[in-house]
């Protein structure tokens, strides 16, 4: 989640907010809570306060006032940088959207950027890009040359990385400028974009004058559990590949049969049942999975499924 670090523009409401932070570190939440309150009398525009006042209501046990904070943090930032919208669909009083907010997904990882590779590598034991690899080269078969890969969601290029030396030209597109700018340090990618998977292939960035039906090979390392409903970005790929091409990807794996749900952590997670429909349903032939540890979170495993599908059709 976002950290609490836009002022409200008044020395004393962060003041407060300060206080308040470290009553919610000492996990008096209750008193954290009237804090906040008592800043937000004097900053009642802060939309980062009101998200924080809803965190600690929250952990106060307090959802009913919970919500009340989300839904102005949502009046106040109708972009919902904060995903208070993701928030109230956990609560339960509001239903799971299809897909978070452009505006948190970008936030979120330009946030993340300087430290992306060693939280996520060092201290979360992150390997999908590496077990992508080796499911694709099992696939495709060992040495295979791909001419044209579409990286999506590249991050800081932990795909392309595993990806150099097996393609022609490598194209890399993230939401993030900050995690564009890591990629662009590695000098991995021929192209590197913006691109928001949500839209739709007018808007979302990824032809921008670009042909469509131009890969042989479509990537989304640890990108899709930032997406509810698949049914767009697989879509999207569709347009990007050639017949026959190969589309790798990972989520995170939903206990249920059926759809996708909204994780506490705000990422989406997806059933095998619906993830193999959807692929279907938009063309493709699923052609390989396999389950698999794709993180820790919190000390816990992170379970995931990995996939690979041709373009069918």
């Amino acid at each position: 989640m976002l950290p609490l670090s836009l002022s409200s523009g008044d020395v004393t409401a962060d003041r407060r907010a300060d206080y308040a932070r470290m009553l919610g570190e000492g996990g008096d939440f209750a008193a954290a809570a009237e804090l906040m309150e008592q800043a937000l009398e004097l900053a009642p525009g802060w939309a980062a306060g009101w998200f924080q006042l809803g965190e600690y209501r929250l952990k106060a046990g307090a959802a009913d006032k919970a919500v009340e904070a989300y839904r102005a943090v949502r009046a106040l930032d109708p972009e919902d940088m904060f995903a208070a919208s993701l928030k109230l669909a956990l609560i339960g009083a509001e239903a799971v959207p299809e897909q978070p907010p452009s505006r948190y997904v970008e936030a979120l990882f330009d946030d993340y950027a300087d430290r992306f590779e060693t939280s996520l590598v060092e201290k979360l034991h992150y390997q999908v890009p590496q077990r992508l690899a080796a499911l694709i080269a099992r696939v495709a078969g060992q040495g295979h040359l791909f001419q044209t890969a579409i990286d999506l969601g590249c991050g800081t290029g932990l795909m392309g990385v595993e990806l150099a030396g097996k393609v022609g030209l490598l194209e890399g597109y993230d939401l993030s400028g900050g995690m564009l700018a890591k990629a662009a340090e590695k000098q991995l990618y021929h192209h590197l974009g913006e691109a928001d998977l949500s839209l739709d292939a007018a808007a979302c960035g990824l032809f921008d004058g670009r042909e469509t039906l131009r890969a042989d090979l479509v990537t989304a390392a640890d990108v899709l559990m930032y997406l509810g409903n698949l049914s767009g970005v697989f879509a999207l790929t569709a347009t990007l590949l050639k017949p026959g091409g190969h589309f790798a990807f990972s989520v995170e794996k939903q206990a249920e049969s059926q759809g996708f749900t909204l994780a506490p952590s705000l990422r989406y997670q997806h059933s095998f049942a619906y993830v193999t429909a959807t692929l279907a349903q938009s063309g493709f032939t699923l052609l390989e999975s396999e389950e698999a540890t794709i993180r820790m979170d919190g000390g816990k495993p992170v379970l995931g499924m990995l996939f690979i599908a041709a373009k069918s059709r």
